[in-house]
């Protein structure tokens, strides 16, 4: 097994209680102002939208989802993620926290991103040509040719993944930086 190999497997288990370190230095980090609260729903909300929608279209291992956001990102989720965690960094008003979590992204986000496409690629025989099209983040405006694919949104996928947990995750952290915020200021 090569060294990428072994690191994006190593990213791909460590980034969700990364995510939460990362939370807890975070919160300790903060300097929220109202300001900075309020301009980071410029970011967190269609974040937290664009997770739950995505949420609801794709089956994970079971097809190749090409339909919906899907059909405008290969990584609709990823991209919700960044979304949310760049708002949060915004509402924090803190270049240091800015700087490592675009650093954090780029450790564990890419190598996750490069394996799982790997993984796409040897069990869906029509993902290089659905990359082609679509880009792997940055969003294409209109949608891309879905072929013969078809899917619409599924509240039972919603519910199945959790997505939820996105809303309530930020909810909670909103609810944290304005007791900071009123506690310390």
């Amino acid at each position: 097994m090569s060294e990428r190999t072994q690191w994006q497997r190593i990213a791909r288990r460590i980034r969700v209680p990364l995510g939460f370190v990362f939370a807890g230095v975070f919160l300790w980090r903060a300097h929220p102002t109202w300001v900075t609260l309020l301009a980071s729903l410029v970011l967190v909300v269609p974040g937290v939208w664009l997770r739950a929608y995505a949420s609801g279209y794709v089956r994970k291992n079971a097809e190749l989802t090409r339909t919906g956001p899907y059909a405008h990102t290969r990584n609709p989720l990823y991209l919700g993620s960044m979304m949310i965690a760049f708002g949060f960094a915004a509402a924090a008003g803190s270049w240091v926290i800015l700087v490592a979590l675009a650093g954090l992204f780029a450790a564990i986000y890419i190598p996750t991103i490069q394996g799982e496409e790997g993984y796409l690629r040897e069990h869906f025989a029509g993902f290089d040509e659905y990359a082609k099209s679509v880009p792997r983040l940055l969003p294409r405006l209109t949608a891309a040719p879905t072929g013969d694919a078809k899917g619409s949104f599924s509240r039972e996928l919603y519910l199945q993944h959790r997505e939820y947990n996105a809303c309530m995750g930020a909810i909670a952290i909103y609810a944290a930086l304005a007791i900071k915020l009123l506690l310390w200021h």
